[in-house]
């Protein structure tokens, strides 16, 4: 019976094939992430993929939780700009915990190892752990640029058509008396 390292490595493509998969289906594009294989054409799906692969590798060697740094990195920073709650964009990461047992199920030699799985779990959590905190560092410097945005007026430049179309659009969400009352200097 092989190790739980050695039977992970064997595993590896496997693994990596179905964890990616998951993962990218959580995509609402996800089938054109799974099907193109090019960086520049798919830098979503090829940036995840790198990193769940390097990710696994050094979950398998029991690296340090500062060398998950920029895998993690190269996954959450995408998902962070995307609509996607905290839970949501951490999730797949665990995914690889259920990845493991189906595949390691499947394999008569590999079937035996499933209790030995339990410190592999516990890196798993370690690095979502990580994952959320580098999602919540994201999310806030996507919200600090956006205020920088709105103090400096630059949104008017790149959210809108110009700026008496969002007047408009401001009145229209005011209550019914505003948008007929209004103030004097609309009127004129």
């Amino acid at each position: 019976m092989p190790s739980l390292n050695e039977a992970l490595k064997r595993n590896e493509e496997k693994i990596l094939a179905l964890w990616t998969e998951r993962t990218l289906d959580t995509y609402e594009s996800s089938s054109f992430f799974k099907k193109s294989q090019d960086i520049f054409a798919n830098p979503v799906g090829m940036n995840i993929r790198e990193g769940l692969t390097a990710l696994f590798r050094l979950l398998v060697a029991g690296a340090g939780a500062e060398q998950f740094a920029q895998p993690l990195d190269q996954i959450i920073r995408i998902r962070a700009v995307q609509n996607f709650t905290p839970s949501q964009a951490v999730a797949p990461l665990l995914d690889v915990k259920s990845v493991v047992r189906q595949v390691f199920s499947a394999d008569n030699e590999c079937r035996a190892l499933l209790p030995e799985l339990i410190p592999f779990d516990a890196e798993v959590d370690r690095a979502a752990l990580q994952a959320f905190d580098l999602y919540m560092e994201c999310r806030e410097r996507l919200h600090k640029a956006r205020i920088r945005e709105l103090k400096s007026g630059s949104y008017i430049l790149t959210d809108s058509g110009c700026a008496s179309a969002l007047i408009r659009e401001n009145l229209r969400e005011l209550s019914p008396r505003a948008q007929t009352g209004g103030c004097a200097a609309d009127k004129a």
